[in-house]
């Protein structure tokens, strides 16, 4: 595939972070991107640096999803990129201690199957919308290939720690899901893959560095080499 303005992509998770580097790489080699996000401010600011389109997408709303490709596609024709960086999700332990009953309590089965839907769940549907479209498009070269996807998967997928119950779970969802997927759409062109990323400065993790700094300098001194947090255009680089 020539990643060239013949191209278009979705990019989700565009307005900050690992999505937003991913659109400003796609778009330096001159690809057409939209941005799914539900940030509309950040969202329109880097569309518009990129030249690029903002669509106000939920990741947990199959209405949202379809009307965010509708006008994407309405934009820039079909889409063969999509990266898909959003995440929904929630945390804490299977159990923990509650200092008002001086007892312990359950971590509420809600807010697993909130991070089910918001991980796994949104991954299957940005996922498979996109290759529908691509499927019902014309290949894009004699190998018969119509389209790429990525997934981002996570570092705590296969090492996941204390707290990750429920975001470590549903990334492990999306490891699962690759393969199967990759093998359902390899007939119609289309590949399918997922990054796991470790631990990169992103706009939460940035927080914690101005919250809690102890904290912060505790998670880059576990990166292994280089004792940093990953650079979000690392990440748009791969």
């Amino acid at each position: 595939m020539k990643i060239d303005n013949t191209i278009a992509a979705v990019v989700t998770g565009g307005a900050s972070g690992l999505g937003r580097a991913s659109a400003e790489a796609l778009a330096a080699h001159g690809v057409k991107v939209a941005i799914f996000d539900v940030n509309e401010e950040g969202g329109e600011e880097v569309a518009k640096a990129i030249g690029g389109v903002f669509c106000k997408v939920d990741i947990t709303s199959e209405d949202s999803v379809v009307a965010g490709y509708e006008k994407a596609r309405a934009a820039h024709g079909q889409e063969r990129v999509v990266v898909h960086c959003a995440v929904v999700t929630g945390g804490g332990k299977t159990i923990s201690f509650d200092k008002t009953t001086g007892g312990y309590k359950r971590n509420p089965t809600e807010m697993i199957a909130r991070s089910a839907e918001g991980i796994f769940t949104a991954s299957y549907r940005i996922a498979s919308h996109a290759a529908l479209g691509m499927a019902n498009s014309e290949p894009l070269n004699d190998d018969g290939e119509r389209g790429c996807i990525i997934l981002t998967s996570s570092a705590a997928s296969q090492d996941g720690q204390i707290g990750q119950v429920a975001y470590g779970g549903g990334k492990g969802a999306i490891n699962a899901m690759v393969l199967p997927m990759a093998r359902d759409l390899m007939d119609v062109g289309i590949r399918v893959n997922a990054i796991l990323p470790g631990i990169f400065a992103t706009p939460p993790m940035l927080a914690v560095q101005d919250r809690a700094p102890a904290i912060f300098a505790g998670l880059e001194a576990s990166v292994p080499f280089p004792k940093r947090l990953g650079k979000p255009p690392e990440f748009g680089s791969l």
